[in-house]
């Protein structure tokens, strides 16, 4: 199992180092290339209209108050303000990091929407990785505080949902590539494993001393 989860993670970094490459030398990723014609068939649809809603769940106005209120539940909840601390600053760090390699990379967006929080360069998705890091450090945490088997796959279903949706959400509204989003859950997820190893590590030391 270790060798298949080693294999698609260095899969992923092969195929976004070839994306990265392409990008800077001004091709444009065939990825991109053979899924333009889904976000032509859904615009100005339902389908559309679901996502631009959905893709207000991973934007700064609601991020932002989202993280503060959630920060202190999670301080509340664990009696230690170490959980909170790596919620808020696991989001704000993924924030920052998203921000330092788009400003590398500067890829132009397909379409600008300043309603749906959609300026600056494109690659790789905020949403999509500040997303993954925001709701899965929060399920991570409230995972261990949940009682129930029944509150646990509520929690993992909703929450993972709300990721997914709000990752691909820039897609169908056309303000991200394809490949902007799935390279953003990617480093997404890198960042939220290692921020749950070093919580852990953290934790471990503490209980030692």
């Amino acid at each position: 199992m270790k060798r298949l989860f080693y294999g698609i993670i260095i899969t992923f970094i092969f195929l976004i180092s070839i994306w990265m490459f392409e990008i800077k030398s001004g091709m444009f990723p065939y990825v991109d290339q053979w899924t333009r014609f889904i976000v032509e068939m859904t615009e100005d649809t339902i389908v559309y209209d679901f996502f631009y809603y959905i893709t207000n769940f991973g934007s700064r106005p609601f991020v932002e108050p989202f993280t503060i209120i959630m920060a202190f539940f999670l301080w509340w909840l664990y009696r230690s303000i170490l959980p909170a601390v790596f919620f808020a600053g696991g989001t704000l760090g993924s924030h920052m990091i998203n921000k330092w390699i788009k400003s590398i990379i500067a890829r132009e967006r397909p379409s600008i929407v300043e309603e749906a929080n959609a300026l600056g360069y494109s690659f790789p998705s905020g949403h999509a990785m500040i997303s993954i890091v925001c709701y899965g450090l929060l399920l991570y945490f409230l995972l261990q505080k949940s009682k129930t088997h029944k509150q646990k796959i509520s929690l993992q279903i909703g929450l993972i949902s709300l990721i997914l949706l709000v990752g691909i959400s820039r897609f169908f509204i056309n303000v991200h590539y394809l490949t902007d989003i799935l390279t953003g859950y990617f480093l997404g997820f890198l960042l939220l494993t290692g921020f749950i190893y070093l919580f852990k590590f953290i934790q471990h030391k503490k209980y030692q001393t």
